[in-house]
């Protein structure tokens, strides 16, 4: 789920969708057995377990229904969707992701699914999933083209190993910026280890700082940026200058050595990461029980403008397409999805928080398989303070040229005023008619 390159359009996919040859040749009916069978395509093989408990919940309902799990990479699965497309052949069920909804569903590939629950509860989407969710599940015209799934948080990883050897208290709602980089200074003082390593990543890096400062990456309307007002400033100042720390590294060594991976071989003390990949890394490093844990992120201790708390919140949604010949049985199938049933089973499995509120305490409990509770509730505390992943119709035209100039601030190759005014002119020009 993190924030990844976006492949613009292409224009087999405009001129299909222009002229209406979307039309998902996905067979039609029951096969020769009498059964109903769909495919459902996802790219996160650690979540393989939790959909086919959700598969099974819903075949056991449903017995003339045969659901086939397709799992790919994050490349190959975007790869194939695309194509799959263009020559109208979209599986019956795939996960969509907010990167990717806005070009979907504006070229009309996605099924609009507002509707899905009318005959149940007009407002069941608004009863049962947050604002964000539903967000994250929405095209341009504001319809509700996918239903929620899962929602996440970013959360501060730390080494309880590390923090021991400083003698240095662990992170708690306490911490603010200042502290963060009191207990690194220390920690590398002690160890020679890393302290909080600071990454060029959006979701898993500055966004975080810069809402907590007060600022925003786009205007509320998402029609223009706001990366030169004092706010955002502030928040990227504070992160970019991270690299000048003698505790942190600069981004030459993250293009060798990804943070997880430094930290998990205890080069590392703290670095944010996505709740999502959580259980796989418990079930990854059984040996490292007990020796690492996770905390709220640190607040801002003056932001220009609200209580300097913030975490990006994501999230993903179950979707069809819009003239698959089998689209009844699909959209039953999301349906389903979207119940308390099958968001339930889902947060039991420990795929993914559920997007269904009321049922986070699901995917906390999925922990206690493991003999050392990993303080996961963390976690599902810091969606009091979410805000939204940062999205908008024209990124896919924005976010290379946003990360190009981010690293140009790094090297020195631009200001930071002057990576910032470049920044702005990026995403303003690409939202232009």
């Amino acid at each position: 789920m993190q924030s990844r390159y976006i492949k613009p359009i292409s224009a087999g996919l405009i001129a299909l969708a222009a002229a209406g040859l979307l039309t998902g040749c996905q067979g039609s009916g029951a096969s020769a057995d009498g059964k109903v069978k769909l495919s459902f395509q996802i790219w996160d093989d650690a979540q393989r377990a939790g959909m086919q408990s959700v598969i099974d919940a819903y075949q056991a309902k449903n017995p003339n229904v045969t659901i086939d799990l397709q799992v790919t990479s994050w490349d190959e699965y975007w790869t194939k969707l695309d194509a799959a497309a263009e020559s109208h052949q979209l599986p019956d069920i795939f996960w969509m992701h907010t990167n990717q909804i806005l070009k979907y569903a504006d070229y009309g590939m996605l099924a609009d699914v507002t509707d899905l629950y009318d005959k149940e509860d007009p407002e069941y989407y608004g009863k049962h999933f947050s604002e964000i969710s539903l967000d994250n599940a929405r095209g341009s015209d504001g319809r509700i083209y996918g239903v929620p799934k899962d929602k996440d948080t970013v959360c501060l990883v730390y080494s309880r190993t590390l923090f021991d050897q400083a003698g240095v208290a662990y992170p708690d709602e306490t911490w603010t910026w200042d502290t963060l980089c009191e207990a690194s200074a220390r920690i590398y003082e002690a160890t020679g280890k890393w302290g909080y390593m600071a990454y060029a990543d959006e979701q898993l890096g500055y966004w975080n700082f810069v809402y907590q400062a007060g600022g925003r990456i786009l205007n509320e309307e998402k029609t223009k940026a706001e990366f030169t007002s004092p706010a955002t400033k502030k928040g990227m100042e504070f992160y970019i200058g991270l690299q000048k720390e003698p505790w942190c590294p600069d981004q030459n060594y993250f293009a060798e050595t990804a943070p997880g991976t430094a930290f998990m071989s205890g080069q590392g003390a703290m670095y944010l990461e996505g709740n999502w990949n959580l259980m796989s890394m418990m079930e990854n490093n059984r040996d490292m029980y007990g020796e690492w844990d996770v905390a709220v992120l640190p607040a801002c201790p003056d932001p220009v403008s609200g209580d300097g708390r913030a975490t990006i919140s994501n999230g993903l949604c179950y979707a069809t397409g819009a003239h698959g010949k089998k689209l009844e049985y699909a959209k039953d199938f999301l349906r389903f999805c979207g119940s308390e049933e099958g968001q339930r089973v889902q947060g039991l499995s420990g795929a993914a928080i559920p997007a269904y509120e009321g049922l986070e305490e699901t995917w906390v409990s999925a922990f206690d398989k493991f003999d050392y509770k990993l303080n996961v509730q963390k976690c599902v505390d810091m969606f009091d303070y979410g805000v939204q992943s940062v999205n908008n119709a024209s990124r896919p035209n924005w976010k290379t040229q946003v990360n190009d100039l981010l690293l140009k601030i790094y090297n020195g190759s631009l200001t930071l005023d002057q990576g910032l005014e470049a920044m702005q002119k990026a995403v303003d020009e690409a939202a232009e008619p």
